[in-house]
């Protein structure tokens, strides 16, 4: 009796599927077609169906998009907004965009006017699209299970109250964000309430602010990105359970510039990541039971900056290559072990011959404390004096932290 219920399930779902794919169409969009605009095709489409738009220029915006279609664009259409405001709003599931670009959206101080924008909706993907000229780019809200990827978003960012984000995430659930270039904005990606997602081999750079942002968003893991050459690489802010890993933050220089910030954030992991030519490559503030594993420093101006209420973190196996400061630790109170680390300045010997120093190496200088309190002492920094300095300090620890050693440091740097 079950195998004869289960196979007549079966026959109705094939029944099923068969019948929408006989009810399925194909609606062209194109000045010589059925249909010569777009808002036409949507209006006339239904669930199902797929919307071939062909190349040309349609000057069109406010596109709402009810049904589950399959939007698809023949040889790079254009569908131009003429600063007039969001062009598609995705109100369906399971709607897929791909092949367009949309450029020209307009700035507004009132409204968050997208190029692409989906609400409320779960299981659409938005695919190999270029956008120019953007307010936001692609906007989701209260989306879940959606996929975006291989997309082109370039804005004509100037000041952070004028633009806004390529990407932008809030309360959402489930989302992949992949493979996208994403440049000229205030943010490359933002995420504000968006849990259990996933970013991978993007490439966000040249955004006034952030290249990756994330607000109040838990169990998302980001990896193989390059964030290079923003106002700041990677902001992470009031979030647990972030995995940050294999990603390059470099080129992210200015007088409050960072690859990475984390701040109130817990339980993350931090790993296999580059961080190099960043004025600070690691900014962490309030942050707690942090690992950070197999990383590589290289020719930042701080490597890691680290503020006061950061408790339980482990940092081993890093490489750390001539950085101006290696570490800065503005607390004595410090709990955070830093054993197992390769540190290019260290200047002692290995006896054993096991690869580990003999004696234990004072990351710290005294110099990084006069530079946080009288910025202009940075002219001293290569002189015979302050090398004085620090010998002294590291000889007998006054005003740095006794307690921040690397007991076991390496001789040779790690592989990556």
């Amino acid at each position: 009796m079950k195998n004869k219920m289960k196979w007549i399930i079966i026959s109705w779902c094939h029944f099923f599927i068969f019948q929408v794919s006989l009810q399925a169409a194909t609606l062209q969009v194109c000045s010589s077609c059925n249909f010569s605009t777009i808002e036409e095709a949507l209006k006339a489409a239904n669930d199902g169906d797929v919307i071939e738009i062909q190349e040309g220029t349609y000057f069109e915006n406010a596109l709402v998009v009810d049904k589950s279609v399959h939007i698809k664009g023949i040889n790079w259409p254009i569908v131009d907004a003429q600063e007039k405001g969001e062009v598609f709003t995705i109100i369906a599931s399971n709607v897929t965009l791909e092949g367009l670009q949309i450029q020209n959206i307009g700035v507004s101080y009132l409204k968050d006017h997208s190029a692409i924008r989906i609400k409320r909706q779960k299981n659409c993907i938005i695919r190999n699209n270029k956008l120019f000229n953007a307010f936001f780019g692609i906007y989701l809200e209260r989306a879940n299970n959606c996929q975006i990827y291989q997309n082109e978003i370039t804005g004509a960012a100037i000041e952070e109250s004028s633009s806004g984000n390529a990407i932008h995430a809030w309360h959402c659930k489930n989302l992949s964000v992949s493979e996208n270039i994403v440049k000229g904005h205030r943010d490359g990606i933002y995420f504000e309430f968006v849990d259990s997602s996933h970013i991978t081999k993007n490439r966000s750079k040249n955004n006034l602010r952030y290249g990756l942002h994330f607000m109040f968003s838990n169990d998302d893991q980001y990896d193989h990105n390059v964030f290079e050459n923003n106002g700041a690489g990677v902001a992470v802010m009031f979030s647990k359970k972030i995995d940050m890993r294999f990603n390059t933050f470099q080129y992210n220089w200015g007088t409050a510039s960072y690859g990475l910030l984390l701040k109130e954030i817990y339980d993350a992991k931090i790993e296999n990541n580059h961080f190099s030519f960043n004025t600070i490559g690691i900014n962490i503030e309030g942050s707690t039971r942090l690992t950070y594993h197999n990383n590589q420093f290289k020719r930042n101006g701080w490597a890691i900056k680290m503020a006061g209420g950061c408790l339980d973190n482990e940092f081993t196996k890093n490489n750390f290559l001539s950085n101006t400061l290696d570490l800065v630790v503005n607390s004595n109170v410090n709990n955070n072990s830093f054993d197992g680390n390769y540190w290019s300045e260290y200047s002692g010997y290995d006896l054993d011959k096991n690869g580990l120093g003999d004696v234990p190496h004072h990351p710290v200088k005294l110099f990084s404390f006069i530079i946080d309190r009288t910025p202009e002492s940075i002219v001293l920094l290569r002189s015979f004096f302050i090398d004085l300095l620090n010998f002294a300090e590291k000889v007998s620890p006054v005003f740095t932290p006794a307690e921040v050693l690397d007991n076991q440091p390496l001789m040779k740097p790690i592989t990556l």
